[in-house]
């Protein structure tokens, strides 16, 4: 959705524009900023495909980098908790905080291997 959101805004005009029938919203406060909205979003979502290839390599770095998003996640409920949105934070606080609970297992967390470098001698 981060891509799909991106795009739109970053080209905007296009068949792909009436995915933002499912939130209006949203795109009311992010199409004034255009590609100052759009090129983040689509960072974003780069960067949790880079994730989850990791995640199912079970790479140590895809599992930091899902533990480092779910926590941001995390971050982004308390701060809606706080500035009174307290739908959106009080939903999705359980769920980011179970989330980050189950990836700091000891158990979970040992399935993911440290790729070693090797050295050329």
């Amino acid at each position: 959705m981060a891509s799909l959101a991106g795009t739109t805004l970053v080209w905007p005009g296009s068949p792909l524009d009436r995915i933002w029938i499912l939130n209006p919203h949203a795109h009311e406060e992010l199409a004034p900023f255009g590609k100052a909205a759009g090129i983040p979003l689509m960072l974003l979502a780069a960067t949790l495909a880079v994730a989850s290839a990791g995640w199912f390599k079970r790479r140590r770095w895809g599992w930091w980098l899902a533990v480092v998003i779910i926590a941001t996640q995390v971050l982004g409920d308390l701060v809606n908790i706080f500035r009174g949105d307290l739908l959106r934070g009080g939903i999705g606080l359980p769920i980011a905080g179970a989330l980050l609970f189950y990836l700091l297992h000891p158990r979970l967390r040992s399935a993911f291997v440290r790729v070693e470098s090797s050295h050329v001698s």
